[in-house]
């Protein structure tokens, strides 16, 4: 059963199916970003009247949060990829969708900013420079966090440790349908309220993760729970265990707004730093006898 799930998984993910996913998505990027531009004109110019999201229609700037929204479902497909490698790698893949959303963000609230006014006296202007701020933040933590990671190191699996890789591996496959039937129904979701008025309309900046990153929880707690009949240390257990409090703290940023939010995503990415520091700092006194 194992060798199966291990086989359909290098089949899923061979670097075939990879360089293929990786060749649409920059297609529908590209595609993605012209046709935004070519909406932003005419709304601009009176040809089509779009009211349901004037934000990302008011200027070229905005065009840039399409191709953006389509790398960040290739920075998805990847965390699903690198799942059954280790919890460290997969929190590096978290942290990098949630400072490219953060991103995004920027791209579509560029056009609220207002000049005309003292500067802080706009709470558009003072929310760009918290999230520009946080992009600086979070990006240096995320340098930090790697940095501490190191590469990571080359084990000879045993029997124990291959069937726990091939346990983790068949939960990536169960998350690629999940996550393509999510990011499905978020898109009619949102599609069926803000354009065609049936329902409130959701926020579109996090559109389809906060499902995604609710979902991302529930697998690590299982992972953890699954590695418990694999590994005995503390110092492990205890990190993986910090790494789920961390996407809590990236997930509850969803929720807030202003400079909560920000605050709450480099809260994430610092708890998850410090364990991981600790942890090392735990493993290198281990050795040391």
């Amino acid at each position: 059963m194992l060798k199966r799930v291990d086989h359909i998984f290098d089949t899923v993910f061979s670097d075939k199916s990879q360089k293929s996913f990786e060749k649409y998505i920059l297609l529908l990027a590209t595609g993605g970003f012209i046709v935004h531009l070519i909406l932003i004109y005419l709304n601009k110019y009176g040809y089509i009247n779009f009211d349901f999201n004037n934000t990302l229609l008011l200027d070229p700037i905005s065009a840039l949060y399409t191709p953006f929204s389509f790398i960040l479902v290739y920075e998805a497909y990847l965390l699903i990829f690198y799942l059954p490698n280790s919890f460290t790698v997969t929190v590096v893949k978290e942290y990098e969708i949630i400072s490219l959303i953060l991103i995004r963000k920027i791209f579509k609230d560029f056009p609220l900013v207002n000049l005309d006014v003292p500067f802080f006296s706009d709470e558009n202007n003072v929310q760009l420079l918290y999230d520009l701020s946080g992009i600086l933040v979070v990006f240096f933590l995320i340098f930090l966090f790697k940095t501490t990671a190191g590469r990571p190191k080359t084990v000879k699996p045993d029997a124990r440790l291959k069937k726990f890789i091939s346990q983790k591996k068949f939960i990536s496959l169960l998350l690629v349908p999940t996550l393509l039937t999510l990011a499905a129904w978020s898109f009619y979701s949102w599609f069926n309220a803000a354009v065609l008025g049936n329902g409130a309309s959701q926020d579109i900046n996090y559109l389809f993760f906060v499902d995604f990153f609710t979902i991302l929880i529930l697998v690590d707690v299982f992972i953890l729970l699954i590695s418990f009949r694999y590994t005995e240390r503390y110092s492990q257990l205890i990190r993986n265990t910090g790494f789920i409090i961390s996407t809590i703290l990236l997930r509850l940023s969803f929720a807030a707004t202003g400079l909560v939010s920000v605050v709450l995503i480099a809260s994430g990415v610092l708890f998850g730093l410090i364990i991981l520091a600790i942890f090392k700092k735990m493993e290198k006194f281990k050795y040391l006898g």
